[in-house]
């Protein structure tokens, strides 16, 4: 090769490698910048990820703190959100999350919800999973095929109230229009129309039962005063109680509050609690007088229906109402006096198994012939001297507990819940010796909004959520 075109080559190949030189350098910055760019996002990621697992221990920790004596005696979680001074500020809450953070974030409060808030939704959810766990589905089966029964027996009992009604505006007219008046003697009619303007439970108590007197003040029960709200909102916690949810809500009541049959009670503020929770009155009296009335009607009901199919009851009525118009002859109102009496008759018949269930004895839920208790003969006497029967046990039949349950399930589930936790609060405060112990303060999820600052001036914003499940 001619030395000129050597020298050529010579210059063609040095260019050729310092350019791939300064290619590679480029490559080799590039790969630097980018193995540092990546190095560094997965330091600050680092950091975040710390952050974010410091404010997640602290949360826990700061729920931890839960209401001892609550879980005890309840088995609900709940946070003290007034930390035992009464007062609730936000402040007491992210103060102890910034002690738990060691105070290297700045957190506020984005949502909270109360275990009173939103229908008591938060509580009774705690219930229904706390009732699941400890009992399982299969336990509620037979009662949840049986509330559709519940739920049309209580219909008809609103339905028989207005047949009762219509009755006596029948009877008034054919009295009023052929200028006549039925004989007060030995008349079954009348004489449960005087009973009925009795005190209900002096013709139903047990002999030697003495009535709580024990009252509570209704300003300061939880369903009346000023309630402290949550705000935000939690998907997850907005589902509706169905069916299962009330009835294990039920169970519930049922295995941690008293009643009037208990043999002993719990020393509450009330003896009668799952009466209040159902009624909501001042006192055990005024609330055992409304579960009276109320089982009184949901008795009336099957004993009413059961009568109509008797022939030999229903003639017996039919001949007492004859001998009552004798002297009226008029065949109307003999028809209409023993549909009266057949009514007095199964109101007396209610009267009797309301005594049964107060004295821990057994109803059975549909009548039969042998289990009717209340003979003719003895209607007139029923609430007078002569009257010592105090109802029989039927070994087939359901007791108060039983009753009880159909009523708080056909019972607004959060009217009752609201209720449940006044008695809680109650009883949290003068049994418990929690003088301090509000419902509306006690936290059960909350969201909050958590500042950090990273180096070079990076500040990092997250949410953390908490929930008692």
């Amino acid at each position: 090769m001619p030395e000129y075109g050597k020298r050529a080559w010579d210059w063609e190949e040095k260019k050729y490698c310092g350019e791939v030189t300064a290619y590679l350098s480029l490559i080799f910055i590039l790969l630097i910048t980018f193995i540092g760019g990546i190095m560094e996002s997965a330091s600050v990621q680092l950091a975040k990820n710390y952050r974010r697992t410091d404010t997640n221990r602290a949360m826990e920790c700061v729920f931890a703190e839960y209401q001892k004596e609550l879980l005890e005696k309840y088995d609900i979680f709940a946070l003290d959100g007034s930390y035992e001074t009464g007062q609730y500020t936000e402040k007491n809450v992210t103060e102890r999350l910034e002690y738990y953070g060691e105070g290297r974030l700045e957190h506020e409060v984005k949502k909270i919800q109360f275990l009173t808030d939103k229908g008591c939704r938060s509580f009774l959810n705690q219930v229904s999973a706390y009732m699941k766990h400890k009992y399982g589905l299969d336990a509620m089966k037979d009662l949840l095929g049986m509330t559709s029964e519940w739920g049309r027996q209580e219909d008809s009992a609103q339905a028989y109230v207005k047949e009762e009604n219509s009755w006596h505006e029948s009877m008034d007219g054919l009295l009023k229009e052929n200028e006549a008046e039925l004989p007060r003697e030995n008349n079954p009619i009348d004489h449960i129309g005087q009973l009925k303007k009795t005190p209900l439970l002096t013709l139903v108590m047990p002999k030697g039962k003495a009535i709580s007197e024990k009252r509570v003040k209704s300003r300061e029960m939880l369903e009346v005063r000023e309630r402290k709200q949550g705000y935000g909102n939690f998907s997850e916690a907005e589902e509706k109680n169905g069916n299962l949810s009330s009835l294990l809500f039920g169970e519930y009541l049922l295995e941690h509050f008293s009643k009037f049959t208990d043999t002993e009670y719990t020393g509450g503020t009330l003896d009668y609690e799952l009466e209040y929770i159902l009624a909501g009155k001042d006192s055990d009296k005024e609330n055992l007088e409304y579960i009276v009335r109320k089982l009184l009607l949901f008795r009336f009901v099957p004993n009413y229906v059961y009568i109509q199919t008797d022939r030999e009851m229903k003639a017996e009525a039919e001949t007492a109402a004859l001998a009552l118009c004798t002297l009226l002859a008029v065949p109307a109102i003999t028809e209409a006096a023993a549909q009266g009496i057949l009514l007095a008759w199964a109101y007396g018949e209610s009267i009797m198994d309301i005594r049964s269930l107060l004295k821990g004895s057994r109803v059975p839920l549909v009548k039969s012939k042998e289990s009717w208790q209340l003979q003719f003969s003895k209607l007139l006497t029923l609430g007078t001297k002569e009257d010592v029967s105090e109802g029989r046990d039927d070994e087939n039949g359901l007791g108060y507990s039983e009753y009880l349950r159909m009523l708080l399930f056909l019972t607004n589930t959060e009217v009752t819940a609201l209720r449940t936790l006044g008695v809680i609060e109650q009883n949290m405060r003068k049994v418990y010796g929690q003088a301090y112990f509000r419902a509306d303060f006690c936290i059960s999820r909350m969201e909050i909004g958590s500042v950090c600052s990273l180096r070079r001036g990076v500040r990092y914003q997250f949410k953390t959520y908490y929930a008692y499940q």
